[in-house]
């Protein structure tokens, strides 16, 4: 009879801080920035401090820096973003489900949470979006304004 030892999950890739910065095309000053403010903490330190990251926290650094880059966030807007819930709750939800048990029930589980977890956040998306786009459409406003007044000028013989 054949016997199948307990599912082994392979080991965490670890990160040092200057693969990170390599992979996200991010410094090492920046990252230890982001660790100042909190925004990023390293999962374990090796000897002497040596940060070391894990597949999780470079999913955090690359959402920062595509915040950042991407939608244009401040650091401060980008803290609001990452202190939701629904952020670490689809940062556990993929760990659980990439490295959990295979019970079927439990996976349905961790899929619902994750659902219900994305969907607020594609919420306040939305609604960040939105406030992006009235933000844009003032702009817009205000240079047709400018651009006019502008134009009133050069039209008018006395100015």
């Amino acid at each position: 009879m054949i016997t199948r030892n307990a599912t082994t999950q392979p080991a965490p890739v670890v990160l040092r801080i200057g693969e990170v910065a390599k992979l996200t095309g991010l410094t090492t000053r920046t990252l230890r920035y982001w660790e100042e403010l909190g925004l990023i903490s390293p999962s374990s330190y090796r000897g002497r401090g040596e940060r070391l990251y894990s597949q999780t926290d470079m999913a955090r650094v690359t959402r920062i820096r595509d915040l950042q880059e991407l939608l244009g966030f401040s650091l401060a807007e980008v803290r609001v973003v990452l202190d939701t819930e629904d952020i670490d709750v689809l940062d556990r939800v993929r760990s659980e489900y990439r490295w959990g048990e295979g019970d079927p029930d439990h996976r349905r589980q961790l899929l619902d949470d994750a659902i219900e977890a994305n969907d607020k956040l594609l919420v306040r998306l939305d609604i960040t979006l939105a406030r992006i786009g009235a933000f844009r459409d003032e702009r817009a406003a205000k240079a047709i304004r400018l651009r006019e007044a502008r134009r009133e000028l050069d039209e008018d013989p006395d100015q």
